[in-house]
């Protein structure tokens, strides 16, 4: 698999989906923030590939004045300059998305814009929520009328209700996040405050930069880097920060939990986020080198080369090849313009999803003994092409190791996890996977080295071990369901 989460994955059905990337900006002295926005949203493609968006508004202009702009595609492929030009504000918010709750169409694009008696609103939300449909059931029930099918809207809606109640709209955001249970991570943008706010847990990571005189919210530090902004610290879990030109960076704690409570999303680390960024101080390729190291300490294996599959695979491989000292080669080239627009092949057509996307070097691996290392394994679909070619390209042994658990449970806080039966880990020995996928050996990082890839911090690991956070939903917004009569108290964690 890889970072890009579409164009870089080897077959889409056997890969993980992050939900989307968010992007906020105000510029004090009133320069017009869509373009950079736009590069900012293009740092963060990689969480989402379906659909974008950008909504702007003038602090100095008419109060409801909002000009947005989204659509379904990359970001290149929905925004042009001309249409960038048009886009006149000195704040403004940018979302990409990959859905995970809510089917692929332009009305579930966001950023949402909503105008209401005190203005217009407008929002970019990552992560996902396991009450959506018991608040979206409520607010329909009060006359709300919904026009999209993501539970973004409902974080929407319930902001714009508060705020009909209270003074500030960073307090209507604080009084609707204290509704919600789940992930998310949200920029806000109100007529003449930027607002963020991330869950109790911190899932989903948000963090705050500084160019000149503008302020900037974005899911990771590398959408900083391209702006040229530099970065000023993270947004805290359960925290909400408001930023205007006379208070600055101004913040609520009043939602965070105790630090050993907090659920980052290991994924993050593994597989979601760009190696250059940093999450929660947590260098992202430092941890992916770590992951590699752990491996080569618990999996050894005698051979010859240590390659990873493009991109998130080959720091870990790195890593490895660091720890055990094999050398670290590249045995993948990878065709960077198959985007999201890719053409299947048909079952009967001698083309394979795999090899269109992905060709070995057989100079690299032919009479070798190869370690391939990748970030997981889903469902096993892509493994055994994978393991296929270097085999057919003259690999004498292959060995497989992963820099994650194996997957036992689904995600319900933003990662695209399928049912328990998909999974190719349920229910069977990792023998069994190793004779699925043709590996020589199969070896997968150990779960108590996922808190020392995350440098000590509390993550969630509920997809490895089934022990949630939080209590998962009976049932589930992506239509899965869970057997209430299963051992619940193994799948929640107590703390």
């Amino acid at each position: 698999m890889g970072q890009d989460v579409l164009a870089d994955s080897y077959y889409d059905e056997d890969t993980l989906h992050e939900e989307c990337g968010v992007f906020g900006m105000y510029d004090f002295d009133g320069g017009d923030v869509a373009s950079t926005i736009y590069y900012g949203l293009f740092a963060l493609q990689h969480r989402g590939q379906e659909s974008c968006g950008i909504a702007v508004s003038d602090t100095n202009g008419p109060k409801g004045k909002v000009l947005s702009y989204k659509g379904m595609g990359l970001v290149n492929e929905v925004f042009t300059p001309e249409g960038l030009e048009s886009m006149k504000g000195d704040i403004g918010v940018g979302h990409v998305r990959y859905s995970t709750a809510g089917s692929s169409t332009r009305e579930n694009a966001q950023p949402l814009v909503l105008n209401y008696v005190k203005g217009a609103l407008s929002m970019a939300h990552n992560g996902n929520l396991i009450n959506a449909t018991e608040l979206r059931d409520e607010l329909a029930y009060t006359g709300a009328i919904f026009q999209t099918t993501i539970d973004s809207e409902v974080i929407a809606y319930l902001i714009a209700r508060e705020r009909i109640h209270c003074h500030t709209a960073e307090e209507a955001v604080k009084r609707a996040c204290m509704r919600l249970k789940g992930a998310y991570a949200l920029v806000v943008s109100s007529p003449r405050k930027l607002i963020a706010a991330r869950d109790p847990f911190g899932f989903k990571p948000l963090c705050i930069g500084k160019r000149d005189n503008a302020y900037i919210v974005a899911s990771e530090t590398c959408a900083l880097d391209t702006i040229g902004a530099e970065f000023v610290r993270d947004v805290k879990p359960g925290e909400v920060v408001t930023i205007t030109p006379n208070g600055g960076i101004s913040s609520d704690m009043s939602m965070a939990i105790a630090p050993e409570n907090e659920a980052r999303c290991i994924f993050e680390y593994i597989y979601f986020a760009r190696p250059d960024s940093r999450f929660d101080g947590v260098s992202v390729y430092a941890s992916r080198i770590k992951a590699g190291r752990f491996l080569a300490m618990d999996s050894p294996v005698e051979a010859d080369i240590v390659t990873g599959v493009p991109e998130s695979g080959n720091a870990a491989a790195l890593g490895y090849s660091l720890e055990s000292g094999i050398p670290y080669g590249t045995a993948f080239v990878k065709n960077s313009y198959v985007g999201r627009t890719f053409i299947k092949p048909k079952q009967s057509s001698r083309e394979s999803s795999v090899q269109i996307k992905l060709n070995v070097l057989k100079e690299a691996v032919d009479g070798k003994r190869v370690i391939m290392i990748d970030d997981s394994i889903v469902r096993g679909t892509t493994s055994d092409r994978i393991v296929r070619m270097l085999r057919d390209a003259g690999a004498t042994e292959v060995h497989v190791r992963i820099s994650s658990p194996p997957f036992l449970w689904p995600c319900y806080f933003g990662t695209d996890i399928p049912a328990r039966e998909q999974l190719i880990a349920y229910n069977r020995s990792i023998e069994e996977i190793r004779q699925i996928i043709g590996a020589d050996s199969l070896g997968y990082l150990e779960i108590s080295r996922l808190s020392q890839m995350a440098e000590g911090l509390p993550i969630c690991h509920g997809c490895f071990d089934g022990q949630y956070p939080m209590e998962p939903p009976v049932e589930d917004i992506r239509g899965e369901y869970f057997d209430k009569e299963a051992d619940l108290e193994k799948r929640i964690l107590n703390r």
